[in-house]
């Protein structure tokens, strides 16, 4: 910690305000009640176009993008550009698919995707694996921003778990008490101050080093004495099926996550959407300048931390500002990395608690729980999931902190043919989509498991990047590994639909399902959506 007294006192007072609002946030726009999902979980499902742009923005544009993206940049080279095209194609999936999904929950009183798949399709198995999925998939999500402080500490000469858990347990408190609301007041400072030090960041760093020409030459010069075939300042024959496919694969899984689904619900009304994923693409350009931060720490020669003889690449941005910028302005970027953690996490945490509430405790253990009792039970599982994601970081310990999104994304987009697909076609039997979920995600983790990661020595689960040598073809090119699980997925679901069909299976038919319960209220989203039970 020495010589970094400034960076931390700066980082503490930042850290204490936004904690600061994140209690206050329980008496702002406070209804009568708190303890209820709509209202402790989905910010009473009234945020108008200002706040949702904030919320929606700092859910999806985590410590990932700060810490992970650069981080890969630095390390790879134009394979961490995949951020970008991947948040250019997720905004129109995002209008077609998460408009549609706020109808038809708005009308139904929905508030989780698996509460969808149990209507859609009447089978509370189905709907528990999609939960069961959708918590677990958000476990090495919400670790991700825990790296992302922790980044941040060590580049102040913190070491250790407590720091941490001190940070998790303010989070904790304050997601307990106030619910969606104090990460829906915390974003507006969390964005502030990253448009601040990324501006900041992208004029100032470059005039320091000489230039933009100055900085990819460098960084030219790295990955042509790599003997790394993947890497380089432009995608290659081995890298670029990679590229695409985790680009796409990735959007698909953004918005599957249970947290993107929670901004989304709590907006007012479609509108409200519809304007914001116009306005969200430009994150993107923030998005594309905090990527080549990574390069910019090539030129600098930037060290990450070293501690017990383990590189930590995460901490290249942090330590690049330490080298670039004043103390006091460093810990301002600091404060924006460590906020920038604390929204999404809180928003992930929600999520996962409402997806255990609505879809395990009130399915199979509590059938009457009452609206106080849904929302007490949130708000203890939403303690337990940041429990968790510490145990991620501590069991799975990935060199990458990328990796742990992309382990998550993998495990996602396996409800994609249920939640995604289940809003346009009701065709897929229940069993052929269990089936296809089954097979998918067994696909997902083989693949997973074969990946090693030179970098560290790790034989098994190195990242996303699955080798098609390991498919019998004679070459060294890699594909994404979610986006074949995807395709196993699709293919098992297809037939084992097909399957069923011949056998003449029941489909799933739930005696709620009722025309007077699924009346479309004059909705024209949900006009041609069949809730009833038939096909």
């Amino acid at each position: 910690m020495s010589g970094h007294t400034t960076e931390l006192v700066v980082f503490i007072l930042l850290f204490l305000l936004v904690s600061g609002m994140g209690f206050v946030a329980a008496r702002w726009r406070r209804p009568n009640d708190l303890a209820s999902l709509n209202e402790w979980g989905l910010g009473g499902r009234s945020f108008g176009s200002w706040i949702t742009w904030f919320l929606i923005g700092g859910d999806l544009y985590t410590a990932y993008t700060f810490v992970a993206v650069p981080a890969l940049v630095f390390s790879s080279g134009a394979l961490g550009f995949y951020a970008l095209p991947y948040t250019v194609v997720v905004y129109p999936l995002v209008f077609l698919v998460l408009a549609r999904m706020w109808s038809v929950s708005h009308v139904h009183g929905f508030v989780t995707p698996a509460d969808f798949v149990r209507a859609r399709f009447g089978s509370p198995t189905l709907a528990l694996v999609i939960a069961i999925t959708g918590l677990v998939a958000t476990m090495p999500y919400i670790a991700l921003q825990l790296v992302g402080i922790e980044a941040v500490l060590k580049a102040m000469g913190i070491t250790g778990h407590l720091p941490i858990i001190i940070a998790f347990a303010i989070l904790a408190a304050y997601t307990y008490q106030s619910g969606l609301r104090a990460p829906a007041l915390i974003a507006f400072v969390k964005d502030a101050l990253i448009y601040i030090v990324i501006l900041a960041a992208v004029i100032y760093i470059p005039a320091k080093l000489g230039g933009w020409d100055s900085i990819f030459d460098a960084a030219k010069a790295k990955f042509d004495a790599s003997p790394n075939a993947a890497d380089g300042v432009i995608l290659n024959a081995n890298n670029q099926l990679q590229y695409i496919t985790l680009a796409f694969g990735s959007a698909l899984a953004l918005f599957l996550y249970p947290h993107s689904l929670t901004g989304v619900l709590a907006s007012k009304n479609r509108n409200v959407i519809k304007r914001n994923m116009s306005a969200l693409p430009a994150y993107s350009l923030v998005l594309g300048l905090i990527a080549l931060l990574g390069f910019m720490a090539i030129a600098a020669g930037t060290k990450p931390v070293t501690a017990d003889g383990k590189t930590d690449t995460n901490t290249i941005v942090p330590v690049l500002f330490a080298q670039m910028f004043p103390d006091w302005f460093t810990g301002v970027a600091y404060a924006a990395i460590g906020i920038g953690a604390l929204v999404p996490a809180a928003i992930m945490s929600i999520a996962a608690a409402n997806l255990f509430t609505r879809n395990i405790y009130r399915e199979y253990l509590n059938k009457n729980a009452t609206d106080a009792q849904e929302a007490n039970v949130s708000k203890l599982v939403s303690l337990v999931v940041k429990v968790g994601a510490v145990l991620c970081i501590l069991l799975l310990d990935p060199q990458f902190s990328i990796d742990l999104q992309l382990i998550g994304g993998v495990i996602i987009l396996q409800t994609l043919p249920s939640v995604g697909l289940g809003l346009y076609t009701r065709w897929f039997h229940k069993g052929g989509l269990i089936a296809g979920w089954a097979a998918g995600l067994g696909a997902g983790m083989w693949m997973l498991y074969l990946i090693p990661n030179p970098a560290n020595g790790k034989q098994h689960f190195g990242g996303s990047a699955f080798g098609l040598a390991n498919l019998g073809f004679d070459t060294k090119m890699t594909i994404y590994a979610g986006f074949l699980a995807l395709g196993v997925n699709l293919i098992v679901a297809a037939v084992g639909t097909l399957i069923f069909r011949a056998a003449k299976v029941a489909d799933g038919k739930d005696a709620t399902a009722r025309n007077d319960y699924f009346a479309d209220e004059g909705d024209p989203e949900v006009k041609d959506l069949d809730l009833t039970g038939s096909h």
